[in-house]
């Protein structure tokens, strides 16, 4: 997954002149090498005065919208959040506002899991933590107990695809 989230680094000085020159690189790449390369394509420019770069384009990043003028650090960190949660690093991200942070804690230390739905994960709560009679369990409404969780703040979701629903916790 990793080798798919990727940036195009475009050499301004070319860009500025109507050239097309730049680098298609991985954004999960040590972030010497993502330099290295960076360096490479600024000195292969068409342009005897190139300096500066910007981010064109990106590949890999699921919801989230990374702006041209994303420092290279703070990208490559936000790639390897996404490499290291696959189904839902970019949508997280996008959840967040961007904050980098935030998302990591939720990831981390609040992720309950993937479900069909938020009615799954309320009936697997309830008959991991609660006895319940058998002749009750046709009563209880689970699309309803998940509906609450969610309206209540006491979980939020990110889904991701049909039937796809992963759960935080909202600490």
């Amino acid at each position: 997954m990793s080798d798919e989230i990727r940036i195009y680094v475009a050499d301004l000085a070319a860009y500025n002149n109507g050239k097309l020159h730049g680098v298609w690189i991985n954004a999960c790449d040590d972030i010497n090498d993502i330099w290295r390369q960076i360096k490479a394509m600024i000195n292969a420019s068409p342009e005897g005065f190139a300096e500066e770069y910007a981010i064109h384009d990106y590949e890999g990043f699921g919801a989230y919208a990374l702006s041209e003028y994303e420092g290279i650090e703070t990208t490559h960190e936000i790639a390897c959040f996404i490499a290291e949660h696959p189904d839902f690093g970019g949508e997280m991200l996008s959840y967040f506002g961007g904050d980098l942070g935030d998302a990591k804690t939720a990831a981390e230390d609040n992720y309950c899991g993937c479900y069909k739905s938020l009615a799954d994960y309320a009936q697997e709560l309830t008959e991991e933590t609660t006895q319940i009679p058998e002749n009750l369990t046709y009563y209880i409404d689970y699309e309803r107990m998940g509906r609450d969780m969610e309206m209540n703040g006491d979980v939020f979701t990110v889904a991701t695809g049909f039937e796809e629903i992963h759960i935080f916790w909202n600490h």
